[in-house]
């Protein structure tokens, strides 16, 4: 099984708590091109109407909401979810004092227990291509939304972190054939369209337009270890680092790495 839906390695190891999530995250927020950042470009495609109700479904560390709570309308219902308990846990610790009205549910995106017809949006910030049935979610998505109700789907096209892949595979093909989170990914910006289209009517694709120009080894070297299953060694660890640093001084002190995300937005 991939490690992209390999339930019990995502659960257990890759996101058991948020470290290896919040590695990826800070690399994006500090070295991205487009000034609006992710999470809010994110916020700025949801339509969410004051009263409504909202699911999240993969919520990680809750940093969409941490990022935008002065922005967001009084909601209905709010539920943060996610399949891993520590990412709950961690969502919780961040937003519980802060966004009182939240609440915070582990369960598995492919047998939601909730009844049909609760919410008028829901979010799968990046976690789709996690799903093992992937139908099966689909499915219970378009249930648990209200007629008209959005979905809002993120994810990555297949040239997403290209460069990034490459470089660890001049590294080490051996850390690079065993990177997670650089292996293809089967839901993406190129296929979720068709995917969606059996359980949406409407669907449209938008495009985030942005590029990472990375300027320090250790945030790349972070990004890299946590989308490792392979437990390095301290002196693999310390000839990574020589690596992405003779590559930073080797192209006058920056690394640009193309990324490309976007969202569909699918209505039930």
């Amino acid at each position: 099984m991939s490690h992209i839906t390999d339930s019990q390695y995502l659960r257990r190891e890759q996101y058991q708590n948020s470290s290896n999530l919040s590695a990826r995250i800070a690399l994006h927020a500090r070295f991205s091109l487009n000034p609006q950042g992710w999470q809010h470009w994110v916020f700025d495609q949801l339509s969410l109407a004051p009263g409504s109700c909202v699911l999240e479904l993969g919520c990680g560390s809750g940093t969409l909401w941490q990022e935008n709570l002065e922005r967001l309308p009084p909601v209905g219902e709010l539920v943060l979810s996610d399949f891993s308990n520590g990412m709950v846990a961690q969502a919780r610790k961040n937003l519980a004092s802060r966004l009182t009205a939240a609440r915070f549910q582990t369960f598995d995106a492919q047998a939601i227990p909730f009844p049909t017809a609760s919410f008028d949006s829901v979010i799968a910030n990046h976690m789709l291509y996690h799903v093992p049935e992937r139908d099966r979610a689909l499915a219970e998505i378009r249930r648990v939304l209200k007629t008209n109700g959005r979905l809002y789907a993120t994810t990555g096209g297949k040239q997403h972190m290209r460069e990034l892949y490459e470089l660890v595979q001049r590294f080490n093909t051996e850390v690079a054939a065993d990177g997670w989170y650089l292996e293809p990914i089967d839901f993406t910006l190129e296929n979720g369209q068709a995917q969606l289209s059996e359980w949406f009517h409407t669907i449209e694709l938008r495009r985030y337009i942005d590029a990472l120009v990375v300027t320090e080894a250790a945030p790349l070297v972070d990004y890299i270890l946590s989308s490792v299953r392979l437990s390095l060694g301290i002196k693999q660890r310390a000839g990574l680092s020589r690596y992405i640093q003779e590559q930073l001084d080797h192209n006058g002190g920056s690394i640009r790495i193309s990324t490309d995300s976007g969202m569909f937005i699918a209505c039930a």
